[in-house]
């Protein structure tokens, strides 16, 4: 194998591991946004955690964020809770932080 292909092939993993980081932050992020949306809901115990689960799952309807801002804005809406869309999007820039460190971690 040539340093070329060796190149290549740390690239290659690198980017996969990368991407896998990737995956999980946004995860662990969807997870900790559904406990505070849990919260603001008041949603407490299990249910908050079953909550969580599905912020989570609510995130492979479509590539992106939109699939998960729009759940919980809905939800919001029917329990009337006034939090703007930006407050929403302000959040989750704040806990993609927090995922991204705890994954780098190995938490």
């Amino acid at each position: 194998m040539s340093s070329f292909d060796k190149r290549e092939e740390g690239f290659e993993k690198k980017f996969a591991l990368d991407e896998e980081q990737k995956f999980k932050a946004e995860a662990r992020r969807n997870r900790l946004l559904g406990l505070w949306a849990a919260e603001k809901l008041g949603i407490t115990g299990d249910a908050a955690t079953a909550y969580a689960k599905e912020v989570v799952a609510a995130d492979f309807e479509e590539a992106g964020d939109a699939d998960v801002l729009r759940k919980i804005m809905a939800d919001f809406a029917a329990k009337n809770v006034a939090i703007t869309e930006q407050a929403i999007r302000a959040k989750m820039s704040e806990l993609i932080a927090i995922a991204a460190a705890e994954v780098k971690a190995g938490k």
